[in-house]
């Protein structure tokens, strides 16, 4: 951990690990696993080496937030949120218990293994990013054709499901939805499609009645007893572009409630976006993380506990 005791980079807990990603820490609790969200920072697939504060409470409790209000629409792998860390008794036997870290308050969960599918399900609603830089060049984005016409930031006449593959390491790659049913299946591809617009049409709405555009968005599902579940996290600073309705123009690029500032920041460095990474100055970093609150805030109704 950093000096600064409300940034965690690294969890270290004396229990199996399952996988260490470039944001979170999964542990393996035998037939469930904790997943820490810790506040280490990705941009351009780099782990940066500065955390951002508060950053993985923000993602864990967004998560949890959507979560509650998708499951209806789809399933999900949360078994418990750790808001109390001698709830993990409950899921350990007790010559594997230990003295619980209190960091893992409010930035950790208790979810179901699942089989993960080896796809991004990305959906887009505006015209942004690497789809704008596309469709400037073709008129497409992800290779769908667009109408003509189109300016940056705008509305798509539909959401668009773009998916990629699921990069152990390295970038994720786009992939069509024919290339997607070869690797999973046709019926279960189009299953994904299905639910990945659901949320995202139901979240947007849900969202812009609180001043924010969903933008874009990415999800992972996998499969439980063979239905589709979502899982890992959901409708995040992280994994979504959030816009506010307030100061959005079409024509030109958003002020966004997401890590946008730091991937401008990084560009402007001059950085070659290959590992390492620079530190971060101090302002981007405090900024980041009123970013990340401010998100949670706006979205939840509520405060960051």
């Amino acid at each position: 951990m950093e000096n600064n005791s409300s940034v965690l980079t690294n969890s270290e807990l004396p229990l199996p690990s399952f996988v260490k990603g470039k944001v979170r820490d999964t542990y393996d609790m035998g037939k469930q696993l904790l997943i820490v969200a810790t506040d280490r920072l990705s941009a351009f697939d780099v782990v940066l080496p500065c955390g951002i504060p508060d950053k993985g409470k923000v993602l864990n409790q967004i998560s949890a937030y959507w979560f509650a209000e998708t499951k209806t629409i789809v399933p999900n792998h949360v078994i418990e949120m750790v808001n109390d860390v001698r709830v993990l008794d409950k899921y350990l036997p007790a010559d594997k218990r230990f003295a619980y870290p209190e960091y893992l308050t409010g930035r950790s969960m208790i979810v179901k293994k699942i089989h993960r599918l080896p796809v991004e399900c990305v959906v887009r609603g505006y015209l942004a990013g690497s789809s704008w830089a596309e469709y400037q060049k073709s008129g497409t984005a992800f290779g769908l054709p667009l109408p003509k016409g189109l300016r940056e930031s705008q509305e798509l006449p539909e959401p668009l499901f773009t998916p990629t593959t699921k990069a152990e390491s390295g970038h994720d790659l786009p992939m069509s939805i024919e290339t997607m049913g070869k690797e999973i299946g046709v019926d279960l591809a189009n299953g994904v499609k299905e639910k990945s617009l659901a949320i995202y049409n139901f979240a947007r709405k849900q969202a812009i009645a609180k001043g924010i555009i969903i933008a874009d968005t990415k999800f992972e599902l996998g499969l439980e007893n063979g239905k589709l579940i979502v899982i890992d996290e959901m409708l995040t600073p992280d994994s979504s572009r959030f816009w506010d309705v307030k100061f959005y123009k079409v024509g030109q690029s958003q002020p966004s409630y997401d890590k946008q500032p730091v991937r401008d920041w990084l560009t402007k460095s001059g950085w070659n976006k290959e590992p390492p990474a620079p530190m971060l100055p101090i302002d981007v970093i405090e900024s980041t993380s009123r970013i990340y609150r401010t998100a949670y805030e706006r979205l939840t109704g509520k405060k960051l506990a």
